[in-house]
């Protein structure tokens, strides 16, 4: 045992909602074990802190964005990226987490051992030194994307542009798009909600897309939640609404995906209600795919539908033939001159957020592993990761994954077990994709996270209600293995910097 390395009963990694989410949760079931939350940014906030171009918001409502034992105070239902940063950072304070957290701590690799079982895991630093943390359990809140490599399709002559060209997960802070003429090429949930922050100052603002996107507007402030939290008290008014908001969510998405041509109809008849009369809905608002095929994007207060009214911004429907010093060139022949090339063009998938994953020395891919009940992975010993919904908000799924580690924690605490993991076996198992989506991200790396199975235990479902009841008579021995280090062998951990404080 390296005895430089920090020791906490469990390593956290990641200080987003996920690894938050998970610390609440572990200590609340279990206050006598010691956690570290291993952050690789300088901030807390994961996504919300990555990501910071104009307009970054949710795309799903607050509510059930939000972490379930932390109330949402300000009144908006959609909040924007910043404001959920503050949130999660005062929440981690609020609970102690904040004084566990190891910024700037890049986690490189985790190495398993069956003869101590512990995880070693290998860290870089911010000012570039090397540091081991060792721990019995591992958590992976890091989210399922490249933080360092986003998509960037080849675009031909994009070199040749005498603008200036960014991507929205790298935004500079000092870019300034006021007066100018710029082209946000992509039509997802990022395109969508940045075009109407930059038409605020610029010139003009035109959405390229390849092909049209579904979109839904709904209220910034809805006077349904706002009514609600006058008349009850936060925190109930907060599980109130977070329940009223979940339902409608799954209640929507089983409407669209049952009755498909109903909810076509239904998009299409909001959308042409919402445009000048005469607009070309179906050539830039009728996608050629069923409702939720694609994650639906949403518009806020009709904000882009106006914008379009007013003039000031546009969508057009066409193919990148190239790009020259002053503009884009489509196939149609139509040019789009620019002074700012903005290529929202979507993530890369990564699993555990590209962490090296070794036990007993043998490096192992977790692409090819099976998943199991949605947060462990076939046959890697006290390690779970989080992955949330496709079509409902994050942290839904997130919140139980958080329970069900603390729960098993708690299980094997009180039997003395030092390791646990599923185990498949030679039982046949038919694949199919962890993220049920046509969305180009998902079909450009179908391979790029652990598989899913077809059925329970090892099936990854994208349905909150199945899993709730799951959750709730969820069975922990079912096709697991637990186990006990040697005795000899077995570590004893020093007291760390923060051991005994209060969490």
């Amino acid at each position: 045992m390296d005895d430089q390395a920090e020791y906490s009963d469990v390593l956290i990694i990641g200080a987003g909602i996920s690894g938050l989410g998970a610390a609440y949760r572990i200590h609340e079931r279990n206050p006598h074990l010691e956690y570290t939350i291993l952050e690789r940014r300088e901030r807390i906030g994961g996504t919300w802190d990555l990501f910071r171009y104009p307009g970054i918001r949710s795309d799903s409502d607050i509510f059930t964005l939000s972490l379930p034992f932390e109330p949402w105070t300000r009144p908006e239902n959609v909040a924007d990226g910043g404001d959920i940063r503050d949130y999660l950072t005062d929440a981690a304070r609020h609970h102690g987490m904040d004084r566990h957290i190891r910024f700037g701590t890049h986690v490189t690799s985790a190495e398993w051992d069956s003869g101590t079982d512990t995880w070693t895991l290998r860290t870089q630093t911010s000012d570039g030194s090397a540091k081991l943390y060792r721990g019995r359990f591992v958590f992976f809140g890091t989210g399922y994307y490249d933080y360092d490599q986003p998509y960037r399709p080849e675009i031909p002559g994009l070199e040749d542009f005498g603008g200036e060209v960014v991507h929205p997960q790298f935004w500079p802070e000092s870019l300034d798009h006021a007066g100018k003429r710029v082209v946000v090429i992509g039509s997802g949930a990022t395109a969508i909600s940045l075009v109407p922050a930059l038409a605020k100052t610029a010139a003009h603002v035109t959405m390229l897309q390849r092909s049209p996107t579904y979109m839904m507007s709904m209220a910034r402030v809805d006077p349904m939640v706002q009514a609600i939290r006058k008349v009850l008290p936060r925190r109930l008014a907060h599980n109130v609404v977070r329940a009223r908001n979940a339902a409608f969510s799954v209640l929507s998405y089983f409407m669209f995906r049952k009755a498909p041509k109903f909810g076509r109809w239904l998009v299409r008849n909001r959308t042409i209600a919402a445009l000048p009369k005469g607009y070309d809905v179906d050539v830039h608002f009728k996608p050629r795919y069923d409702p939720w095929d694609q994650r639906m994007c949403l518009v806020l207060d009709h904000d882009l539908f106006d914008l379009i009214g007013d003039g000031r911004a546009e969508v057009v429907t066409d193919h990148v033939d190239h790009v020259d010093a002053t503009g884009i060139v489509l196939r149609s022949g139509t040019r789009l001159d620019a002074d700012l090339i903005v290529t929202a063009t979507g993530l890369q998938l990564q699993a555990l957020g590209g962490v090296t994953l070794a036990v007993d020395g043998e490096e192992i891919a977790p692409t090819d592993r099976f998943v199991y009940k949605e947060y462990l992975l076939e046959d890697v010993p006290n390690m779970a990761w989080c992955i949330g919904y496709t079509n409902a908000s994050w942290t839904l799924r997130a919140d139980m994954t958080a329970r069900a580690v603390a729960k098993l924690l708690a299980y094997m605490n009180s039997r003395g077990y030092t390791h646990a993991y599923p185990h498949l076996g030679a039982v046949p198992m038919q694949e199919k994709p962890t993220f049920d989506l046509e969305a180009g991200y998902v079909k450009r790396a179908p391979h790029a996270l652990p598989k899913s199975g077809v059925r329970r235990p090892w099936n990854v479902r994208h349905n909150y209600v199945l899993d709730l009841v799951d959750h709730r008579f969820d069975r922990i021995e079912e096709s697991m293995v637990f186990g006990r280090a040697p005795a000899q062998s077995a570590p004893k951990p020093p007291r760390n910097e923060i051991a005994g404080a209060p969490r």
